[in-house]
């Protein structure tokens, strides 16, 4: 399908949306005069309009004027809004879930039977189009849409199709994963402040570290520890600034992280 024939709405208008859509525009996949994008007031939707996107309260106009039909609502909004949309839904739309802790068989029990449902993970950065996404399909969404879904989220950084059960841990590992970045960060900053350095030079020269550590890990595709062993040389700063990392157990500390917010995630399914 081309990117001129494609419809795109968004039943949610926040950030997260926001910022897939942004992706979208700039890497040209579909032209902003096709989205639509709904939410109960104007709050969300002045930033929708500037970049061209057309906007309405209307949930069913969403469902009517599109075919590719992004749910970016609350976790508990949702079974409401499904239930609204759910007469309008036809066997030519594609549903693409965002929302946390809603599993694809929820949606395909409160959607029509035909419906091609599949549900994605995005990240905080999808709003500057680093993201990290992980989807899954639901029985009726075929190779077509999932290869549909994938080029189009690429423009918005990383896509991986995998099961569903690795949505959850995706949740641990990138979802909140981001923040346990920005809280290394703050603490490599705040130690470089420590030792003289003015806070601002220090933030910036901290965010660009992470940046470039983790472009190498991606352009290399170098395990992690290799890369770190290329760092330190024998006796240097490297090897001695490991030693009290690893005293403070900081492996096992995000390793136990990832795992309570990964539990988290599940809890959230079930309730």
């Amino acid at each position: 399908m081309e990117a001129s024939e494609l419809w795109v709405g968004f039943v949610g208008a926040g950030r997260m949306a926001g910022g897939l859509v942004r992706g979208l525009l700039q890497a040209g996949k579909v032209p902003a005069s096709n989205v639509l994008a709904s939410a109960p007031s104007d709050k969300n939707l002045d930033a929708w309009r500037e970049l061209g996107c057309r906007t309405t309260h209307c949930n069913l106009e969403v469902v009517h004027r599109s075919t590719l039909v992004f749910l970016a609502t609350k976790p508990h909004i949702l079974p409401g809004v499904l239930e609204e949309i759910r007469p309008a839904v036809g066997p030519h739309h594609i549903v693409v879930s965002l929302v946390a802790g809603v599993t694809i068989q929820t949606l395909q029990r409160l959607l029509p039977p035909w419906t091609k449902v599949l549900r994605i993970m995005p990240n905080l950065p999808c709003v500057v189009q680093a993201g990290a996404m992980v989807f899954s399909r639901g029985s009726n969404a075929g190779d077509e849409e999932a290869a549909l879904l994938k080029s189009l989220l690429s423009s918005c950084g990383l896509c991986e199709e995998v099961p569903e059960s690795y949505i959850d841990i995706h949740t641990g590992l990138s979802g909140s994963g981001v923040a346990y970045v920005y809280l290394f960060a703050e603490a490599l900053a705040e130690g470089a402040v420590k030792m003289g350095m003015p806070g601002a030079l220090a933030s910036r020269i901290a965010a660009q570290t992470l940046l470039g550590a983790a472009k190498m890990l991606l352009e290399t595709g170098e395990h992690p520890a290799k890369l770190r062993g290329d760092v330190c040389t024998p006796g240097g700063t490297t090897i001695y600034a490991l030693h009290q990392l690893e005293k403070g157990a900081l492996r096992a500390t995000v390793m136990d992280a990832v795992e309570a917010a990964t539990n988290r995630a599940c809890d959230m399914a079930k309730d």
